[in-house]
């Protein structure tokens, strides 16, 4: 089971959009190197939204190529379309990713029968370790926790990634599933929590960032040592609110550039983070102690 601080990696873009290959595998570099533990690529602050079908799988494909084994690759492959969930997850199977992130089928907003099924389809036909993503905030669609608890009898269901926001919600999964389901945290602000509640993980933005300050925090609370977890989250608490003033990932692209990792490309229809923003976001870069250029 993967654990500890897994970071949803931007899609480093142009000024034109297109994709910037180069930026990323410097990315991926760096987060080797600050002991980051997992990529989940593709997702959504991976703007998987926009990406061309061609393009979700390309990234894929090169992301497994340049982190070469040295840690585990989960793709993004949800959808809220069965057959194109289906699709993405067979395409990052063949490419050698590690595990799926599925998400939630968003805008159609189904029944929790409809999610059971959905997910099960998947996971009765591809053959890949599956985590299953529930984020209501953004899809309109939230995955109870009885449903949870009916796909965790599924053998490549293998864990959640719980962004409800809600402690409570995680701890209840936890309880209700046991060894069967490992859970992540979704929301930075409550990952250290849930993970001392007995989650397995935190599948962050703010490891974009500060990479090395999060694996140390989900480390120790790993370990149960709360007083550092708590030391390690504390200076990053600011960019966990602040990298959310703007929807996800327009802050923590712009906060990536900022600090001369990426250009500041990002497609439509997000746009740059606004200027009204620019001082709050820089503050908590600073708070952190992130070098910026």
């Amino acid at each position: 089971m993967i654990k500890g601080s897994i970071v949803a990696i931007v899609t480093p873009m142009h000024g034109n959009g297109e994709i910037d290959y180069p930026a990323f595998d410097r990315l991926l570099e760096w987060h080797l190197e600050s002991g980051t533990d997992a990529i989940v690529v593709v997702g959504t602050t991976g703007e998987s939204a926009t990406l061309s079908t061609q393009e979700h799988c390309d990234v894929v494909e090169h992301c497994v190529k340049a982190i070469g084994g040295r840690i585990p690759v989960i793709a993004g492959t949800g959808s809220n379309s069965t057959e194109e969930a289906l699709f993405f997850t067979e395409s990052a199977r063949l490419h050698g990713a590690d595990a799926c992130l599925l998400v939630t089928p968003y805008y159609n907003k189904p029944s929790q029968e409809g999610l059971y099924q959905h997910f099960r389809t998947i996971a009765e036909r591809i053959d890949i370790p599956q985590i299953l993503y529930n984020v209501p905030g953004r899809t309109a669609c939230d995955l109870l926790p009885e449903t949870v608890e009916r796909l965790a009898s599924l053998s490549n269901v293998v864990a959640i990634k719980e962004a409800s926001g809600s402690v409570q919600r995680g701890l209840d999964i936890i309880a209700r599933c046991g060894d069967s389901l490992g859970v992540y945290s979704g929301d930075d602000p409550v990952a250290m929590e849930m993970i001392l509640g007995g989650a397995i993980g935190n599948i962050s933005v703010t490891a974009n960032v500060a990479p090395a300050i999060m694996h140390k925090m989900c480390a120790a609370a790993l370990a149960g040592d709360r007083a550092e977890a708590s030391r390690l989250n504390d200076s990053v608490a600011l960019l966990h609110q602040r990298l959310f003033l703007e929807s996800n990932p327009v802050p923590v692209k712009w906060a990536l550039y900022r600090m001369g990792l990426i250009e500041s490309g990002i497609r439509l229809p997000l746009v740059e983070l606004n200027a009204r923003f620019h001082d709050q976001v820089t503050e908590a870069l600073q708070a952190a102690g992130i070098e910026l250029k």
